[in-house]
């Protein structure tokens, strides 16, 4: 299997947990956790895990730059970072209730201004395919950098795939700009709710369908209900999710896409990939924060009742 190249962000996640609503004006106790996260940093590093050569294309900052290098270093990324020496790097806080369900408040720094300087046509030497998480579209120095990455892929025959990255962002820039922008790619792989809004659909299915017609193949997320995937139109698989108890739905989305990838670069059949995909989105909600093996990680201000959650 030839290796993959993930363009997308590195960010630092700063993740709270808390049983009930936030109270506003006062305290509302929380489990929070520091961890590495990004889109793309954490597609490549499940990537990694599950065994694929993986490369990541990113901007971080002079702050922690060096943190989230070593970070993806040890997931087995080969992380090809570059250090912003102006801006601190992204920082999210994602605020996490009971149900697993998230909240976030976000700065982009240095993520934002990944451009075409970052870029050299090494990058694809012995890679397959190309992963871009349009978080790195959504501002135009990052749109700049997409275009010649897929320009330079299609040159050298390596298909591409995107992942729209989250609804909000993505109305702003424009579904119908974003679909133009991101025409060279052959494969998509959005949420529910991001597929339904680029398709203008009434439903998973259907938008599944508008989708492939669009880009050939076209992967819908459906968290707990699983996957399905249609090619040129017409739906030909589908996967139900493995059983798992939700603690942080953080990044399942993205570990949903690297056992896709993973599994279809392999040669694994559409359900099979799929299936792959449900497997490690699944493993991605059973634990806190978005990359695998957080467990050498330190979690601060544990709560007795969320620790026992955590650790069942």
């Amino acid at each position: 299997m030839s290796g993959l190249l993930v363009i997308g962000d590195v960010v630092t996640d700063v993740v709270a947990l808390h049983d009930g609503p936030a109270a506003t004006g006062t305290d509302t106790p929380a489990d929070i956790a520091l961890r590495p996260g990004g889109s793309g940093a954490n597609t490549a590093s499940w990537a990694a895990r599950l065994g694929a050569d993986t490369r990541l294309l990113a901007r971080a900052g002079y702050d922690t730059g060096e943190w989230h290098a070593a970070q993806l270093t040890r997931a087995g990324v080969r992380p090809h970072l570059r250090i912003d020496p102006e801006r601190p790097s992204a920082v999210v806080i994602a605020m996490v209730d009971s149900t697993g369900e998230r909240s976030m408040l976000t700065n982009r720094g240095a993520s934002g201004h990944i451009g075409v300087g970052d870029w050299t046509p090494d990058l694809l030497d012995g890679v397959g395919h190309l992963h871009l998480s349009a978080y790195t579209m959504f501002a135009e120095p990052g749109l700049e950098l997409v275009r010649l990455a897929m320009r330079e892929a299609a040159g050298r025959g390596i298909p591409v795939s995107v992942d729209p990255a989250s609804c909000g962002p993505l109305r702003a820039f424009g579904t119908e700009r974003f679909l133009r922008e991101t025409a060279p790619a052959s494969v998509v792989i959005p949420n529910l709710e991001e597929a339904l809004l680029l398709a203008d659909a009434p439903d998973p299915e259907a938008a599944a369908r508008t989708l492939s017609a669009h880009y050939g193949t076209a992967v819908v997320k459906l968290g707990a209900g699983g996957a399905l995937l249609a090619r040129d139109g017409r739906i030909v698989a589908r996967a139900a999710a493995p059983p798992a108890e939700v603690v942080d739905s953080t990044g399942a989305g993205d570990a949903f896409a690297a056992g896709f990838l993973v599994a279809s670069m392999a040669g694994s059949a559409p359900e099979e990939a799929l299936r792959k995909g449900c497997e490690t989105g699944a493993a991605a909600v059973a634990q806190v924060g978005a990359r695998p093996d957080p467990g050498n990680f330190t979690l601060l201000t544990p709560i007795a009742g969320l620790r026992r959650k955590l650790h069942h």
